[in-house]
């Protein structure tokens, strides 16, 4: 889901860095089913599999300011945490988190997590998806991305790695080859965190084509309005932005999605409503935030 702007500078982005190597995929994804009771929050979340922010890899390295990474709203060690709802029903949890700084072909790069796991109506519906980015911290553009999903009755994963200089993407897990839509390409996860490193002026409709599958383009970010959103971990001033992509994915075209970030130097994701199959939508509300360090030297403008 690459991106370009009608009225910003598109193909500009804003940060890259050097990555890591392959992903250790963490198991500590999301949903815990409403069958069963827990006496505290650390039971329920060790019995789903979760670890906790003390034990994040980011908070046990330190990490230098790098004079070149953009100027971002996030940073390594932070980790916003949600409970999910599919429909009126509690459904278990999810995360996303700056895992830290990983070098990708000799590039710095953010390495982010997106997880979701629980069920509903006595696992009569079961939900365990796990997305990761790698995104350079220079130019904030993707390098790796891996999906890997799975509803009841449906899996699927992906893995894709980009070559910004070559033009071209490897979809390793089927070893098949494409041509990028863009020399600064955006995943599905990567493009949640380019939003929030750009103005988001009311009223404003931006349309990028940064998407990494030309057929995902173009990428429509229709800025809708404030709002005010409460939600466990509080109650927030929002700017609300409605995504769409042009293939399938979390924000595909007619999914109706919906992303409320704080409307603040932070924006935090509040708030997300995405289309799911079968279930109708799927909403995450901000359960809890761990705030992260920052790699850049500079302060944001947005």
């Amino acid at each position: 889901m690459a991106l370009m702007l009608s009225v910003v500078t598109p193909e500009l982005g804003v940060a890259q860095g050097p990555g890591v190597s392959s992903s250790a995929r963490l198991a500590d994804s999301l949903f815990t089913s409403d069958s069963v009771a827990y006496d505290s929050e650390r039971d329920r979340s060790e019995a789903a599999g979760m670890d906790f922010p003390e034990t994040h890899r980011a908070e046990a390295i330190s990490y230098e300011i790098d004079p070149f990474a953009a100027v971002v709203p996030f940073g390594p060690g932070e980790r916003l945490e949600y409970k999910v709802k599919l429909g009126i029903f509690n459904a278990g949890e999810a995360h996303m988190e700056v895992l830290g700084v990983d070098s990708v072909r000799g590039r710095p790069s953010y390495h982010v997590e997106v997880a979701m796991k629980g069920g509903v109506l006595f696992g009569a519906f079961k939900m365990d998806s796990n997305y990761e980015s790698w995104i350079d911290t220079e130019l904030i553009t993707s390098h790796r991305f891996i999906s890997d999903v799975s509803h009841t009755g449906r899996s699927s994963y992906r893995s894709f790695e980009m070559y910004p200089d070559e033009m071209y993407w490897d979809q390793t897990d089927e070893n098949v080859i494409g041509e990028l839509a863009s020399a600064l390409p955006l995943d599905d996860i990567s493009f949640m965190y380019f939003v929030r490193s750009i103005p988001l002026e009311i009223g404003q409709t931006y349309t990028y084509s940064r998407y990494f599958k030309k057929d995902g383009n173009p990428v429509v970010l229709e800025v809708v309005g404030r709002d005010v959103r409460e939600v466990p971990a509080g109650t927030f001033n929002t700017i609300v932005v409605r995504p769409t992509i042009q293939t399938s994915g979390l924000f595909e075209e007619g999914g109706d999605a919906e992303l409320h970030f704080t409307d603040d130097e932070n924006r935090y994701l509040v708030y997300m409503r995405v289309g799911m199959p079968v279930v109708g939508s799927i909403t995450l509300h901000l359960e809890n935030i761990v705030e992260g360090t920052p790699i850049h030297s500079g302060a944001g403008d947005w």
